[in-house]
């Protein structure tokens, strides 16, 4: 089955399609449209032939999320270094859908009414559903016929307790304007949650928390293989200190800037979504960067890296409370999988909780799923690379095996 896995951003398209044939995958082609309305957008095309890699960079005018997926098509049907034959060679196109609300719990075809469940939550993730949804009607539109499933970020932290995910607010607030945590990453933490078990087995994974740490980071609680609370909330504001987002804040910071300040609601949250994290604290979001300067005795790269940490020491503390024990660490994402720095900074000073890392585990480079704890370590300390497109490609494949 040739499903096309999209991810339709603001200003970018990533796509990547596969050939899934029961539990075994091929990647045949994958690329990016970037910039797209905007002066010097470019399509990346990489096409798979056997072992090798063959990748055109067109940079050209791009007029909208239409026109990219127009391109992309005919990259995809190209005579000369398309892997289709025609369009009518696709079976199916799987997206990945940030928010789904309260609704949705797994994956759906998408029909009108999916259409218009996603549509009423553009207020509550407005950046990211609307291109979602333009996404999907311009599937429609140059895919014809062709079936489009929405896996949604949402999804996997449906099975999170009221008692978590409720605010203590009015009752009002929850009922009328749907306030609640809802969590995000979920088709990631998801898909390195079932790596995990599958490289333990499921008795040894039991009570895992997993870190998924890229320039959006989130962490999740998992106990027997469902989510009981993660650190993201309503947005992907809240919890970790990100590249650029602050995480958890005391909720009157940007009432009293706006109050006291010449604020506007509108520049806090640039402030707090664009200009804070790691950016905010150490004028750098790359945590490649940050490191170096630290290493070099750079003070707020330093304060920067340890705060970040820090914050993780914290949920570390809090989900093993919940989930009254804790066998498994489970690091993932740009920085989870390549720092060694980040992870071993993570784990220090954690012996209390039966974590202690192997330092020459932790510092080998691999692709595959590992173990990086010493021997006397009491926790499974894993780095599992995730893959979301691929999640989102098996979740397809099975949706329309069903």
């Amino acid at each position: 089955m040739k499903i096309l896995v999209l991810n339709s951003g603001s200003s970018s398209i990533k796509y990547k399609l596969f050939d899934i044939y029961n539990s075994s995958f091929d990647v045949l082609a994958e690329g990016m449209v970037d910039r797209l309305g905007q002066e010097g957008s470019v399509l990346k095309y990489d096409r798979r032939v056997e072992d090798n890699i063959i990748s055109e960079k067109l940079e050209r005018e791009i007029k909208d999320h239409r026109d990219g997926l127009k391109q992309i098509s005919d990259l995809l049907i190209d005579p000369k270094i398309g892997v289709l034959e025609s369009s009518e060679d696709l079976n199916a196109i799987g997206h990945r859908i940030v928010h789904g609300g309260e609704k949705f719990s797994g994956q759906m075809v998408i029909d009108q009414e999916v259409k218009n469940q996603i549509k009423s939550l553009f207020d509550l993730a407005p950046l990211h559903n609307p291109p979602n949804y333009t996404g999907i009607e311009v599937c429609e539109e140059v895919f014809p016929g062709i079936p489009q499933v929405g896996v949604f970020d949402t999804a996997f932290h449906q099975t999170i307790p009221e008692v978590a995910y409720r605010y203590a607010i009015p009752e009002s607030w929850y009922t009328d304007h749907h306030i609640r945590a809802y969590g995000f990453h979920g088709t990631s933490h998801r898909y390195v949650t079932e790596k995990a078990r599958e490289f333990l087995g499921n008795a040894n994974s039991k009570k895992i928390i997993t870190l998924h740490l890229g320039n959006g980071a989130s962490m999740a609680a998992i106990k027997d293989g469902q989510c009981v609370d993660t650190s993201m909330g309503f947005s992907p504001l809240a919890g970790l200190i990100m590249g650029t987002r602050s995480g958890d804040l005391d909720p009157s910071v940007p009432i009293y800037m706006i109050n006291n300040h010449n604020l506007s609601a509108g520049e806090v949250d640039k402030i707090l979504n664009k200009e804070s994290g790691l950016y905010g604290i150490g004028g750098d979001s790359d945590m490649r960067d940050l490191e170096q300067r630290m290493k070099k005795g750079d003070k707020s790269a330093s304060l920067a890296i340890n705060m970040y940490t820090y914050r993780i020491k914290q949920y570390i503390g809090n989900f093993t409370a919940i989930m009254n024990g804790l066998d498994t660490l489970v690091f993932t994402a740009g920085v989870g999988e390549n720092s060694d720095f980040i992870r071993k900074e993570i784990c220090r000073n954690l012996d209390y909780f039966g974590i202690e890392l192997d330092k020459n585990l932790n510092s080998n480079r691999s692709e595959m799923v590992r173990k990086i704890n010493s021997e006397n370590s009491k926790i499974n300390i894993l780095i599992v690379p995730t893959n979301e497109e691929l999640a989102i490609a098996q979740r397809t494949y099975d949706v329309l095996e069903r």
